[in-house]
């Protein structure tokens, strides 16, 4: 029988990964709640519409990358690439698109059918925020200054450089995509198989091509910048302006792209070099067009989304609380008079183990590995005193105590730490 194990491109999260993704979410939802974001969630699956629509059939997240299935009453699936599209979908189906703005916070699995590599899975974590109802560019700046707050309380944005560009509205996009398709048209015949086939159905993807030889072509094509009109330009400037007013430092990429049609305006990307080659650990835009898209009329849109393994492994994660104390019973006569008096301690915030089996020298070893600060040992010859030892794992020092003022005491040492 082949070596039972997770499959290709998954990970189980063990305690240790367990405890760094944990800080990630547990961090950013505080920080996504001070600024009026509340979290939710959507299914791990939709219907396969939610996201071949907004996405396109055409585009590599669905064409090559989605888990689709039809289940057995006939209905076509996906299991979520992203969280954007399902938030969208959310709103619309609850009716909050009489309520706006709406402020949303989520953390959870997304799937994507792709090469594994470092920081990059199959079924990987995201957490990401979305703003819908706010058309303005405060919006804008209040997802990214959120995500740099984000990134600061993990410790992680010294590590990071803020890219930021703008798409422009329809109108500048639509100017920008018919220059950017008669120059390229030039050169079909050198563009990579995926840029010849984006050429005709999603141009701007193009600029986030890869391949070494698109990337040299694109050096002397038109910039986006060059085709920007003046609402969208203005819209940029105020973008930055809050930025600048906020101290958070960014680099105006003009190549920073969403290929997608409902992205425009700003689009935005927090990288690092820190996992060795140079990745991308949030990113995100403004998608005004994605509501309607799905048929729930002209709601705005912007938020970002971060790869939560990538910011684990980033992170300082902080080391699990130290055990105050372990009860040890050398039989199970002895166990249940401490069991109660374990079960009292952590209903005061403290973390006590439990001895599991009568070997004193086991038991101790476990102690020793767990990093227990003292141990409490109940015996035949204490139990018939009414006392039990409280050791010092530190020094060895041991003391006894009453059974009837042990947890006092131990309260007592406890909150004079």
């Amino acid at each position: 029988m082949a070596k039972l194990q997770s499959p290709r491109g998954t990970s189980d999260l063990l305690p240790e990964d367990m405890a760094g993704h944990r800080h990630v979410v547990d961090t950013a939802k505080i920080i996504c709640l001070s600024f009026g974001y509340e979290e939710m969630a959507t299914p791990i699956f939709e219907f396969t519409e939610v996201f071949a629509r907004p996405l396109g059939e055409t585009s590599d997240v669905v064409s090559k990358e989605t888990y689709s299935f039809t289940d057995r009453g006939g209905e076509a699936l996906t299991l979520r690439p992203e969280g954007t599209a399902g938030a969208v979908r959310a709103l619309i189906s609850a009716g909050l698109t009489q309520t706006l703005p709406q402020k949303f916070f989520y953390a959870g699995p997304m799937f994507r059918y792709e090469r594994p590599q470092k920081g990059r899975m199959r079924q990987f974590h995201q957490i990401g925020v979305e703003l819908m109802g706010v058309p303005g560019a405060v919006g804008d700046a209040e997802v990214i200054a959120m995500g740099h707050m984000v990134l600061s309380g993990l410790g992680v944005a010294e590590k990071c450089v803020l890219n930021i560009n703008t798409l422009g509205d329809t109108e500048s996009r639509q100017a920008y995509r018919q220059a950017l398709v008669d120059y390229l048209s030039a050169y079909r015949g050198q563009l990579s198989e995926d840029s010849q086939r984006r050429l005709d159905l999603n141009p701007l993807r193009i600029l986030d091509s890869k391949d070494e030889g698109d990337i040299a072509l694109l050096g002397d094509a038109p910039r986006l910048d060059h085709f920007l009109n003046t609402a969208s330009q203005q819209h940029f400037d105020s973008v930055r302006r809050y930025l600048d007013a906020a101290e958070i430092p960014a680099i105006i990429n003009p190549r920073l792209v969403r290929g997608l049609d409902y992205y425009g305006h700003t689009t935005f990307e927090f990288i690092t070099d820190a996992l060795g080659a140079q990745g991308t650990v949030m990113a995100g835009g403004r998608y005004d067009g994605l509501a309607a898209m799905l048929g729930g009329g002209d709601v705005s849109g912007v938020g970002w989304a971060a790869g939560i393994e990538r910011l684990a492994m980033l992170a300082d994660v902080p080391s699990a609380p130290a055990v105050d104390v372990m009860m040890i019973g050398m039989s199970d006569d002895h166990m249940a008079r401490l069991f109660p008096l374990a079960v009292s301690l952590r209903q005061e915030g403290m973390r006590v183990e439990t001895g599991y089996a009568p070997q004193l020298g086991k038991q101790m070893k476990r102690a020793d590995r767990i990093a227990a600060r003292q141990v409490v040992i109940l015996g035949d010859d204490e139990a018939a005193r009414g006392v039990a030892i409280l050791r010092s794992m530190a020094d060895g020092e041991q003391t006894e105590i009453a059974l009837t003022d042990l947890v006092a005491q131990l309260l007592a040492q406890h909150k004079g730490q």
